[in-house]
């Protein structure tokens, strides 16, 4: 079974006290649901259409644990203290086999 990925790339941080609490949260509720956080870091390039702000790379052991994690009431209560502080794109892809 391949594994997956929940990519996170951030557009903009409008409040970052907000993204430090919810990055406490958010990695504390996906580890705990078996995510093993790769990357989180601002990107050292960009191209194309790419913005320079923070992204964030989990990998999981397959797409159903990804949704599991991503839908837990744990991480739930991270986007919670997320609220509307920040513009992101997060999606979850499975890996090649």
């Amino acid at each position: 079974m391949a594994k997956a990925y929940l990519l996170t790339a951030y557009r903009a941080i409008n409040d970052p006290a907000a993204l430090a609490e919810y990055g406490k949260l958010a990695a504390t509720a996906l580890q705990a649901a078996g995510g093993r956080i790769l990357a989180r870091a601002v990107p050292s390039m960009v191209y194309e259409a790419g913005i320079k702000e923070r992204t964030v790379l989990v990998e999981f052991d397959n797409v159903e644990q990804a949704i599991a994690a991503h839908d837990s009431p744990a991480y739930q209560e991270a986007l919670s203290a997320l609220g509307n502080t920040a513009d992101r794109d997060v999606r979850i892809i499975e890996g090649v086999a």
